[in-house]
C-alpha cells in the first residue's frame, strides 16, 4: 500500500516512487493530470456509400429492365430495332459523343476562363459571357438544326451545338473560382518572388479547383441529354432508340434508351463527383 509520501513500507526498503519530471503534474504533462491529447484523425474523402450506393441502384435498375424484356412479349418490329447489336452501338455512340464534346468544352472554357482574368484580356469578358450565355440560352433542337443547314447532316454538327451548350458552365465557373481568390495571398506570393505563371499554376488554379470542378460536372450532366437530340442531325447515340420508340409506338424500345440515358447521365455524375473529392486539395479541406 502507497502512503500519501510515495512510501512502501511492506516491502522493507521504503524506496521512494519516482516522482514526475519538473513542469509534470501527470500523464498530459500539461498539470492537468487529462492524458495526452489526441491527434485529430483526418476523415476519408470517400466514404463507402458514396462508392456503393448510386452502382448498386444503377446495377438493380438495369437488372430490373432485363428481366422485364426477359419475360416480355416483343414483336417482330420490337426485336429487329433491338437487335444486331443496335443497343451498343446506339450506347457506345452516346458515350463517345459525351466524351468528345466534354473534352473539347474543357480545352475551350478553361484557358479561355483564365485568359479573361488576366488583366489584359478583363475588358474582353461581357462579350465572351455574352456568346456564351447564348449558345446555352438557344433552344438545344433550334441550335441544331441551324448547324444542320450550314454544316449538313453529321456527327460534326452535334458535336458543335453539344458544346456550345456546355461551355457557359465551366467558363463561368472557372472565372469566379479565379477571382474569388484571396488577392493578399496571391500578393504574397509575388512578394516572395514567384512569376506570374508560377502564381496561376502554384495558387490561383489549386484554389479555383472545386468551382471548376463544380462546372466540368454540370457540363458532363449536360453533355450526356444534350447528346440526345444529336440523332436529328444524324449524329447517333441513345436519342435514335428514343425516337424509334416514339415514331413507331414501340413501348419497350422507347424504355430501353430512356432508361439507358439516365444511367449513364447518372454514372457520368456518380464518376464527376468522386473527381470532384479525390482532385480537390488537401489544403482547403475544414479540419475537424
Amino acid at each position: 500500500m502507497r502512503t500519501s509520501s510515495g512510501w512502501r513500507p511492506e516491502d522493507g526498503h521504503g524506496t521512494p516512487d519516482p516522482a514526475p519530471p519538473d513542469g509534470d503534474d501527470g500523464p498530459s504533462g500539461d498539470g492537468t493530470g487529462a492524458g495526452p491529447r489526441p491527434t485529430a484523425a483526418r476523415l476519408p474523402r470517400v466514404t463507402w456509400r458514396k462508392l456503393t450506393f448510386l452502382p448498386v441502384a444503377l446495377i438493380a435498375l438495369l437488372l430490373a429492365t432485363w428481366l422485364w424484356f426477359e419475360q416480355a412479349d416483343l414483336d417482330a418490329l420490337t426485336r429487329n430495332a433491338l437487335s444486331n447489336g443496335q443497343v451498343s452501338k446506339a450506347l457506345w455512340q452516346h458515350i463517345e459523343l459525351t466524351v468528345i464534346s466534354t473534352f473539347f468544352v474543357l480545352i475551350i472554357a478553361i484557358p479561355l476562363g483564365i485568359l479573361l482574368t488576366r488583366p489584359m484580356f478583363r475588358r474582353a469578358t461581357p462579350v465572351a459571357m455574352t456568346l456564351a450565355n447564348m449558345g446555352q440560352a438557344t433552344p438545344a433542337i433550334g441550335l441544331l438544326a441551324l448547324l444542320v443547314i450550314w454544316l449538313g447532316i453529321g456527327r460534326r454538327a452535334a458535336l458543335i451545338g453539344i458544346i456550345a451548350y456546355a461551355v457557359l458552365p465551366v467558363l463561368s465557373n472557372t472565372i469566379a473560382g479565379l477571382k474569388a481568390n484571396d488577392p493578399t495571398l496571391l500578393e504574397a506570393a509575388r512578394g516572395i518572388g514567384m512569376s506570374p505563371l508560377g502564381v496561376l499554376t502554384r495558387v490561383e488554379l489549386p484554389l479555383a479547383v472545386p468551382l471548376i470542378l463544380a462546372g466540368v460536372r454540370t457540363a458532363l450532366v449536360l453533355n450526356v441529354g444534350t447528346a440526345t437530340l444529336a440523332t436529328f442531325g444524324g449524329g447517333g447515340g441513345l436519342g435514335v432508340l428514343i425516337t424509334t420508340g416514339i415514331t413507331s409506338q414501340r413501348m419497350p424500345v422507347l424504355v430501353v434508351g430512356s432508361i439507358l440515358t439516365v444511367a449513364l447521365a447518372l454514372l457520368v455524375d456518380w464518376l464527376a463527383s468522386l473527381a470532384e473529392l479525390l482532385l480537390r486539395p488537401r489544403g482547403l479541406e475544414a479540419g475537424p
